[in-house]
């Protein structure tokens, strides 16, 4: 019995100790487990993904032809060459063309000049200060940027072709089969050569403008007193006797047809007589 009775203390000592244990173990459990703030948790919700890749918006650059076409009067035809030349000395522009000439009424000078793209506004501005009007002021601005772009993307293209080829050929083994590939990589060359070409002239065409500017002076009537009055009545004489010869020459050249003429004029006459006989 008492055996019995020390090992059902035995075991309520334990238990007790069971129930006293509890509470702090509940206790560790509750305080391990932190919730973070909603505050916290919401700003965590709208950060962005680091594993997404930045969005990377590429600017195109315009390419943009500029050519100009201008004309007007001007009382000193060197002044206004030297005003155009300041201009372009001015704006980094050059002449290629430079001519001058003179017909009935006027004495004119016309000028082809390149100019760069960033300064074309301001050289216009430039030469336009000193004239009053301009008969004729044309200005285009052709917008080639899609065409840029398509050359640009196929010469990549064919570069990439080139390249595989290249790399085939080393591998190639058989005369005849080098021998097509070179075939292929000088076709696909030429095409390379070809589109660069044309980039760089639009290259050129977009960097430098081109403006066509004619000017002329308008000659005076009073500068023709400088001629004397007779040399005025021996050019008449002199015109008169040119236009004479023309008509002699004329007649001659149509001498079949005045005999035939002549020759119907006589019978028609001979005919008539004979009826009033």
């Amino acid at each position: 019995m008492r055996y019995i009775f020390c090992f059902f203390c035995f075991v309520l000592i334990l238990s007790g100790c069971n129930k006293s244990y509890e509470p702090e173990e509940n206790i560790v459990a509750v305080q391990t487990v932190k919730l973070p703030p909603k505050n916290e948790s919401a700003a965590y919700d709208k950060s962005p993904d680091p594993a997404a890749p930045p969005v990377i918006k590429e600017k195109i650059e315009q390419k943009i032809i500029k050519e100009a076409t201008l004309r007007f009067e001007t009382d000193n035809i060197e002044t206004a060459f030297n005003r155009i030349q300041n201009a372009a000395t001015t704006n980094k522009a050059r002449i290629i063309n430079d001519s001058e000439g003179k017909d009935f009424a006027t004495v004119f000078r016309n000028l082809t000049i390149k100019v760069p793209s960033q300064n074309f506004d301001r050289f216009i501005s430039d030469i336009s200060k000193g004239v009053s009007y301009f008969e004729v002021k044309s200005i285009s601005a052709e917008d080639v940027t899609e065409q840029f772009i398509d050359l640009t993307s196929r010469l990549k293209t064919k570069k990439k072709l080139e390249e595989r080829y290249l790399e085939i050929l080393k591998k190639a083994n058989k005369v005849s089969e080098i021998l097509e590939i070179e075939e292929q990589i000088s076709t696909i060359r030429e095409e390379i050569d070809a589109k660069e070409g044309q980039l760089k002239y639009l290259e050129s065409r977009v960097s430098e403008s081109t403006i066509t500017i004619e000017f002329y002076k308008t000659i005076a009537e009073k500068e023709g007193v400088k001629i004397s009055y007779g040399s005025k009545l021996w050019t008449a004489i002199k015109s008169g006797f040119f236009s004479l010869s023309d008509l002699l020459i004329s007649l001659l050249s149509v001498w079949p047809f005045i005999i035939l003429f002549c020759l119907l004029a006589y019978f028609i006459r001979r005919r008539l007589k004979r009826k009033k006989a």
